[in-house]
């Protein structure tokens, strides 16, 4: 699938974005291990919870349709899970794979689990560390990847101190630890997303929180609530920057989550000079929400380093982006962990915005981009990545001339309708 783009003259309008990814799983999955029916508002409909919810549905958890982006789940209780049937299915989401195993390793049956290739390129092996020292046995392919086999149950609460900042392998270690005897630990370096912790209070499960530990007791029953998901940032990101790069722009960004641990992209934009208001703030989910408006500013450069990164990670594609609209000289650094993505995401920016023309050098472990600079149209790849894909779609817009953005379709894993949202609010009509 391709998409066709062409420089936008403007920039405007308002958007409630899907419901954030990243809870949408956790209030799944949490549902499924409570007891009771919880209802689920808001629900990220991308292809990447729809991941989650089959192999929920698999476990033997019923999921069902209650409205548009509403689901209701009759949780299974904490030994209700069932072997399923067949192996299963993450698709594309790192984030299915690594929670999903994390409560497999608590069950008292062996499953294997799998993912789409792109998923099963990418490392396992930090969550299997952990669990293996739990006293589940994982079997993996390749030495550390998908798929994985999970023999579970008998588990014992470890103390954990992580190597690299991941709320995905956190949250895998905490969610083992309720099955666990004893409490279970984890320790972090640098804070990374804290949406777990958040949750499982809503839920009934106590979170013991000291500075960066997050604690949590074996045995503790989860009991089914209703919740309505905000919105997510990650996916509001592009459309910040959007506005924030052309001319004139100003959108509306309606219910957004700005969870201390995901709203770093925001902070950085502000500092390199967009405006940026806040409307309505309450509390949602137990996650701090609020309506944002974003306005075009001239843009200055940026550092970006490894005490803000595990908050923006997610971001940075579309932050390279306006790097190369910025005054000065963008640094990110300590960012290796962009390599084991989707895709090798500091080859695929510097890849794709060298041939639009900017001034991009790829490191090791992150990435220099001088601006401003004139982009120009060109044939970009998103390699399967949905954040490449839209980073690449929002440079479009900035460049002269018409892109093209190969296999665009992935944008559809975290962003249903993500390319006529944004040509509606950049006044561009479908050319091809």
């Amino acid at each position: 699938m391709q998409e066709h783009l062409t420089g936008a003259k403007s920039f405007s309008g308002t958007l409630r974005v899907p419901g954030d990814k990243s809870i949408s799983h956790r209030a799944l999955m949490f549902g499924a291990m409570a007891r009771g029916q919880s209802a689920v508002r808001g629900l990220a409909s991308g292809l990447d919870v729809r991941s989650t919810a089959e192999c929920l549905r698999a476990l033997g958890v019923e999921i069902k349709a209650a409205g548009p982006e509403t689901v209701l789940i009759r949780g299974a209780g904490p030994k209700g899970l069932r072997e399923p049937g067949s192996v299963l299915d993450a698709g594309n989401s790192g984030t299915t794979m690594r929670l999903l195993s994390g409560i497999l390793a608590g069950q008292p049956f062996q499953t294997t689990i799998t993912g789409d290739k792109y998923l099963r390129q990418r490392p396992m092996r930090r969550i299997i560390e952990p669990l293996e020292s739990m006293g589940a046995q994982v079997l993996s392919a390749g030495g550390g990847f998908p798929p994985l086999s999970i023999r579970g149950g008998s588990l014992t609460g470890i103390n954990y101190r992580l190597p690299v900042a991941s709320a995905q392998v956190k949250s895998c270690v905490l969610l083992a630890g309720l099955y666990a005897r004893g409490r279970t630990t984890v320790i972090e370096t640098v804070a990374s997303r804290d949406h777990t912790e958040r949750m499982l209070p809503l839920f009934g499960v106590e979170v013991k929180r000291e500075g960066l530990a997050a604690s949590v007791e074996g045995g503790a029953a989860l009991v089914a609530v209703d919740l309505e998901v905000p919105g997510d940032p990650s996916s509001a990101a592009f459309f910040a920057a959007a506005a924030a790069l052309v001319p004139g722009g100003e959108v509306r960004l309606e219910g957004l989550c700005l969870n201390p641990t995901r709203a770093a992209f925001y902070d950085l934009l502000e500092a390199m000079g967009a405006k940026l208001e806040k409307e309505n703030q309450r509390t949602q989910a137990g996650e701090p929400v609020a309506d944002l408006i974003v306005r075009h500013s001239p843009l200055k450069a940026a550092q970006v380093d490894r005490t803000v990164l595990p908050s923006l990670i997610d971001e940075v594609p579309v932050l390279a982006v306006l790097a190369t609209q910025a005054e000065g000289l963008t640094r990110i650094l300590d960012a290796g962990e962009l390599r084991l993505k989707e895709t090798d995401r500091i080859a695929a920016i510097a890849g794709n915005l060298t041939r639009m023309g900017a001034r991009v050098r790829e490191m090791a472990e992150g990435l220099e981009i001088e601006g401003p600079c004139t982009l120009k149209a060109s044939s970009l790849d998103s390699f399967g990545d949905h954040r490449i894909a839209m980073a690449m779609s929002v440079a479009a817009l900035a460049a002269e001339g018409e892109t093209v953005i190969e296999n665009s379709g992935c944008a559809e894993i975290s962003f249903p309708g993500f390319y006529p949202t944004l040509r509606k609010l950049a006044g561009l009509y479908q050319t091809a």
